[in-house]
Formats: C-alpha cells, sequence, structure tokens
C-alpha cells in the first residue's frame, strides 16, 4: 500500500488543518505501553535482566520524563543503549551492553522507521542483529495487543474533536503502528471525528503534516499540531505550522485549555505570538534534557 500516496490525496474541505498526535496525547496510554508492553520486552530482547533497575529508569527517562518522550521506538532503543553503556552502576557490574551497528546504519538510512520497512531489511539481508531487533518489536505490538485496551480519551478531547470537526481537516499524526490507532480509535468510536489516522508506515510526523497539507492552500497560521511530545512540536515547527502542547502530567488541564481558549484563538488568528509562546515555557519545563543521574554520586 502507497502510504504517502494516501496523505497526498487527502481532500481539503475547510480552511484549518489540526494533527493530533495519539500516545500520550489523545490517550493516556503512555505510561501503560511503556511501564508494561516496551520496557519488558527490552528488558529481555537486550540481555539487561540483571540491570533491570537500571535499565527500567533509564527507559523510562528516554520514553516517558524528558525531552525524547514520544520518539520512534527504534530512536528510543538506540538512546537507552547509549545511556545503559555510560551508567558507571551497569559497567561496575560488568553488564555488556550490546552494540546494534546494524540498526544505527539502518536508520541512518531509512525514513519510515516501522516494522514493515525492518521486515523487508531482514528478508533481503537475514543480519541477525535486524532479526533479533525484529523480534523486539515485534513482541512490542503483542504485548499492546494483549495489555492496552479500554482505555478512553483524556477529558475534553471529544469535546474538542466535536468542535473542531465542522471547521478543519483533522487527522492522526503518529509513530504508533497503523493497526493499534485505528484500534484505540475505532474502540473509543472518535475516528469519525477524524479525516484519516497516519502511523509509522506513512513516515515521519513531519513527513505527515507536509503530505497532507502541501500544495492544498492552507496558510501556515491555519495548520496546528497537537503534540505531548518535542518531537511533536518539531514537526510542527519544521512545516511552518503551529504548536498546542499537552503537557505531560497536566494533560487535562491541556485538554480544557485547547477545547476552549487554545481552538478559539486559532481559529480567529490571534493564536501565534504571546499565547503560543506562553504554551511553549511550560513545556520546556516540564521535560528535562539530560538524565537525573548524570552528575551524582552514586553507591549502587
Amino acid at each position: 500500500m502507497d502510504y504517502v500516496a494516501q496523505l497526498k490525496k487527502l481532500p481539503k474541505n475547510h480552511d484549518f488543518f489540526i494533527g493530533l498526535d495519539s500516545d500520550g496525547c489523545v490517550f493516556d496510554t503512555m505510561e501503560v505501553k511503556q511501564k508494561e508492553c516496551f520496557c519488558p520486552a527490552v528488558m529481555k530482547h537486550m540481555g539487561v535482566q540483571s540491570v533491570s533497575k537500571i535499565g527500567r529508569e533509564t527507559w523510562e527517562f528516554v520514553n516517558l520524563y524528558s525531552k525524547t518522550r514520544g520518539c520512534n521506538r527504534f530512536l528510543a532503543l538506540q538512546r537507552f543503549l547509549k545511556l545503559m553503556k555510560e551508567r558507571p552502576e551497569v559497567a561496575r557490574r560488568e553488564v555488556s551492553i550490546p552494540d546494534f551497528v546494524e540498526m544505527d546504519a539502518w536508520i541512518k538510512r531509512e525514513s519510515k522507521l516501522g516494522n514493515p520497512t525492518l521486515q523487508a531489511e531482514v528478508d533481503k539481508t537475514g543480519n541477525p542483529e535486524l532479526v533479533k531487533l525484529l523480534a523486539w518489536s515485534l513482541e512490542v505490538n503483542k504485548r499492546i495487543t494483549d495489555m492496552v485496551y479500554g482505555i478512553s480519551p483524556f477529558p475534553y478531547v471529544k469535546a474538542f474533536l466535536q468542535q473542531a470537526q465542522s471547521k478543519a481537516d483533522c487527522i492522526v499524526v503518529s509513530q504508533t503502528p497503523l493497526e493499534a490507532l485505528v484500534r484505540e480509535w475505532e474502540e473509543n468510536k472518535i475516528d469519525s471525528y477524524i479525516e484519516m489516522i497516519a502511523g509509522q508506515e506513512h513516515g515521519t510526523k513531519s513527513e505527515h503534516i507536509k503530505f497532507a497539507t502541501e500544495g492544498k492552500g492552507y496558510d501556515s497560521d491555519k495548520i496546528l499540531m497537537v503534540g505531548d511530545a518535542p518531537g511533536d512540536y518539531k514537526a510542527a515547527k519544521s512545516n511552518n505550522a503551529l504548536f498546542f502542547p499537552i503537557i505531560p502530567g497536566d494533560e487535562e488541564n491541556s485538554w480544557k485549555e485547547l477545547a476552549s481558549e487554545g481552538l478559539e484563538r486559532f481559529l480567529a488568528g490571534t493564536f501565534a505570538g504571546e499565547y503560543q509562546q506562553k504554551l511553549l515555557d511550560e513545556f520546556d519545563k516540564a521535560l528535562p534534557e539530560n538524565p537525573p543521574w548524570v552528575g551524582t554520586t552514586d553507591s549502587v
């Protein structure tokens, strides 16, 4: 299936366009997915069971409590392995953190970092490192299917979608696999409020916005990205679009703000400038760049 063509063919029905991240933004799924699905699979496939406490702390920092929150799973694994190699507690326990040089090379040359492209690479090369990487990623998906269900959207999400639907072309912009996204949006009966669901198979978030809006006559101040991670802001910025942050840990108030003043300002053309900067400053404070253990003395 040509996923990029789907985005490019998306019709323009309104003057305004809104892209919405899903995990941790629309749905309160980040904690359960990262802690109960991703992390146990990482411990198993990366062979770090003997430092699992340190591994969990590192994985959660990368994916929940830092500026890499919400990044693609393969980029997250890349940063996780790098940070684990740097931790003195791991070195003292003489735990070997694997070098995934083939993963690094694949990440560098592949723009659509997802299971379909990884499967194609495995089929072509049979590389044992990539086979292991795919096994981890497939197990993550299996765990998510088994574990993550019955999770409702954050309060005020539906109210926002109901208001926005008649005024803007709304799509999901996510790095989650498409199957999981479709299941979650359909399960909660909110898929009818959006024009399309774009997942990791469709490319990066920046590409989602670009392909869905480019050449269709949207003014840049009429394109809005809503997300809970710095990667969402980068996707908006790379397309010269506006950004409304859903603050991790304060999601309900963020959605309440968006469903009232935020959407109103966006539609009225008064979102950019002082109002958006205030939101961005709050967002920046919520997620640190560096791990809390850097520069500290430990006794583990």
